[in-house]
């Protein structure tokens, strides 16, 4: 059954001083891709600002803005409408020869590949390779992950944006964006293709209709096996129709939501807040 959400991201940020002027990028708008269709989406800024939108060579959509004039503060304001369905059965998976085979000289080469954030010591990618010997790449993705889940704690507060996956393994904690760094350098250790997804994750499945609920970003898994196949580490479940695509990439960040720069004092973490309500 499809449903449809209506997501609203504001990410505010205030400056210890006025900025003298600032250039940003947004990744927020949802794509449009099987299984998922973004009916509304815009991108609002406050002070009033001209954008531009491009595909950066990930295919995620981007809001480009520059602000020329001194401001004491800034908000993003990403709302969309997007309908979801639910993934089909999974096909059986190629054998790993044939997989090996495709990656090789194709593009998948930069979803195979370590990144500084992907990195793990050999040790780990053998206690994955034990965990998951004798298993179809299907079965790999979800064992590995658990491997993971089971290891790498869901606890915010413990690790930042630029916590490394083998930093996250060795403190045993960290938020959805560790946990699937870590599960991607280990699929990738045992010759899976894998890349990051940014997105949104509705946080009540059951959610009544036109009921606001506050939710938050949030980051999983796709793995190459045949085609692109979405799982979410932290939560032990196949994507589905409460998962939300806005980006993938190889790792965090090439698909981070706000990145932007700014002449002036430096001033604290922006204030995020993500707003869901399903509307059908």
């Amino acid at each position: 059954m499809t449903r449809r959400l209506r997501i609203e991201h504001t990410t505010r940020v205030s400056y210890a001083q006025a900025a003298v002027s600032s250039h940003n990028e947004v990744r927020m708008t949802p794509l449009t891709l099987p299984g998922q269709t973004t009916l509304d989406s815009r991108v609002t800024i406050r002070p009033a600002a001209s954008t531009w939108s491009y595909w950066d060579y990930w295919g995620t959509q981007v809001t480009a803005f520059e602000l020329m004039d001194p401001h004491a503060d800034l908000t993003i304001t990403a709302s969309s409408l997007v309908e979801t369905a639910p993934p089909g059965e999974l096909p059986p998976a190629p054998g790993w020869p044939e997989i090996a085979g495709r990656v090789a000289g194709s593009r998948l080469l930069e979803f195979a590949a370590p990144t500084v954030r992907t990195t793990v010591p050999p040790k780990l990618v053998k206690k994955a390779r034990k965990a998951a010997a004798g298993l179809d790449p299907h079965a790999t993705a979800v064992t590995v992950s658990g491997l993971v889940a089971d290891r790498v704690a869901y606890l915010p507060g413990t690790t930042g944006v630029n916590t490394s996956a083998a930093e996250a393994w060795e403190q045993g904690a960290g938020v959805c964006q560790d946990i699937a760094h870590v599960s991607i350098a280990l699929l990738r250790g045992l010759g899976l293709p894998a890349r990051y997804v940014s997105g949104y994750l509705h946080p009540e499945r059951e959610a009544e209709l036109h009921r606001p609920v506050a939710g938050q970003s949030h980051a999983w898994i796709e793995y190459w096996a045949g085609d692109w196949y979405g799982y979410d580490p932290t939560n032990r479940t196949r994507a589905d129709e409460s998962h939300v695509v806005v980006g993938r990439g190889r790792d965090y960040d090439d698909v981070t939501p706000h990145k932007g720069i700014y002449r002036g004092v430096a001033g604290g973490p922006p204030e995020v807040t993500v707003e869901f309500t399903r509307v059908g």
